[in-house]
């Protein structure tokens, strides 16, 4: 019998909210990320229980116990519990009873068979009790542990029931698939089939998915995969999966809007911040550029100007200057050293400006070594 044991799962709130339920007689089974991250020793950031307890019992019950209680989702059976300071999405046991590839129609259910049945991956399938007992209905661990990523029953059916499902299969597959094993070809048979669908889903919801797939630590094969399936021309038309894994080479660190920028293609389907979307014309109009890496930091940053200089290299097939990393530090480190009041009142309004940028471009070109008085003089 596999037990789990993480502090999230022995604190007081979520064992408190627990024994409430169980004392109503009700199942009380935390599912999803909080269980498979545990069991894979990462990170847990949310806390999802499911139950077999009606939404409003699971309100009655959690307020008598002096519990907070939000209706976040009460129309889909969930309600959000503050245990603390912590929130927990506790949700009725579900099943689909009709679906159209956005949006679900769903009635509750008593058995977590049920419930396990309609969520996407065996290995998001995974419960726990408040012991830490493992409940496992469709055998989703022997899948966690090899890194095997699988849809639960038929990979078109469960495409079918929500299309975001198709970049969460690769998104799941860069973070907690096992590259030795390759990609699942049921599944990616499957996302090649219904790519069209992705056209039902929402610009805020496929952009979400891409960069959360772009943050794993190595995402390259998937993305390839992505390429390869047609999928990755759906969400990003005119993408090129081969410059993302010549970065990712250059820059492994996780940097999803970098790797964004190096994946290139048209970003009009994607509803990314302002500043997401600043950053990577900023970083492609930098690699574009031939301005070296202390030019480029004394502009953009230290870390940018070196995304950029990785990026160009990327784009381009060649090898990164060695040098790249210590010039971009010396010219974030820069400060110009003319101010506007050197020029004043000789010169004013837009002759002031074009002066000052004049000098400017000399100093940078100059390896910054011009000081005050030469490029005053010139």
């Amino acid at each position: 019998m596999t037990r789990l044991t993480a502090p999230w799962l022995s604190a007081p709130g979520p064992q408190a909210l627990c024994a409430a339920l169980e004392a109503a007689g009700h199942q009380a089974l935390f599912v999803g990320g909080c269980v498979r991250n545990t069991l894979l020793d990462a990170p847990v950031s949310d806390l999802d229980l499911a139950t077999d307890a009606l939404p409003q019992n699971v309100t009655d019950i959690a307020e008598n116990t002096g519990f907070r209680t939000i209706p976040t989702g009460i129309d889909h059976g969930t309600v959000t519990v503050l245990a603390g300071e912590e929130p927990i999405e506790v949700t009725t046991f579900r099943q689909d009873v009709a679906t159209d590839g956005r949006h679900a129609t769903v009635a509750f259910a008593d058995d977590v068979a049920q419930d396990a049945a309609r969520r996407d991956f065996t290995m998001n399938a995974l419960y726990c009790d408040a012991r830490g007992t493992l409940v496992d209905p469709l055998d989703g661990l022997p899948d966690l542990k090899a890194g095997r990523l699988r849809f639960i029953g038929s990979a078109s059916a469960r495409i079918a029931e929500d299309y975001l499902r198709i970049l969460r299969f690769f998104r799941f597959t860069a973070w907690y698939g096992n590259p030795d094993h390759g990609i699942d070809a049921e599944g990616l048979a499957a996302c090649a089939d219904g790519a069209e669908g992705l056209s039902h889903v929402s610009a805020e919801r496929i952009t979400a998915e891409l960069l959360k797939l772009l943050a794993a630590p190595g995402p390259a094969p998937a993305v390839a995969a992505m390429g390869a399936s047609g999928v990755l021309h759906r969400v990003l038309p005119g993408a090129d999966a081969p410059t993302l894994t010549r970065f990712i080479h250059f820059a492994p660190a996780p940097d999803a809007t970098a790797r964004l920028a190096a994946l290139g293609g048209s970003r009009d389907g994607l509803r990314l911040s302002r500043a997401e979307d600043r950053r990577v014309e900023t970083l492609l109009t930098a690699a574009a550029s031939l301005a070296p890496p202390a030019a480029l930091a004394y502009h953009h940053g230290e870390a940018d100007a070196l995304a950029a200089i990785l990026l160009r290299a990327a784009q381009t097939e060649t090898v990164p200057p060695e040098n790249a990393a210590s010039e971009a530090r010396h010219g974030a480190a820069q400060t110009f050293p003319v101010a506007a009041a050197d020029l004043m009142p000789q010169l004013s309004g837009p002759a002031l400006g074009a002066r000052l940028k004049e000098l400017e471009s000399r100093w940078i070109a100059s390896g910054f070594t011009l000081d005050r008085e030469e490029l005053l003089a010139s």
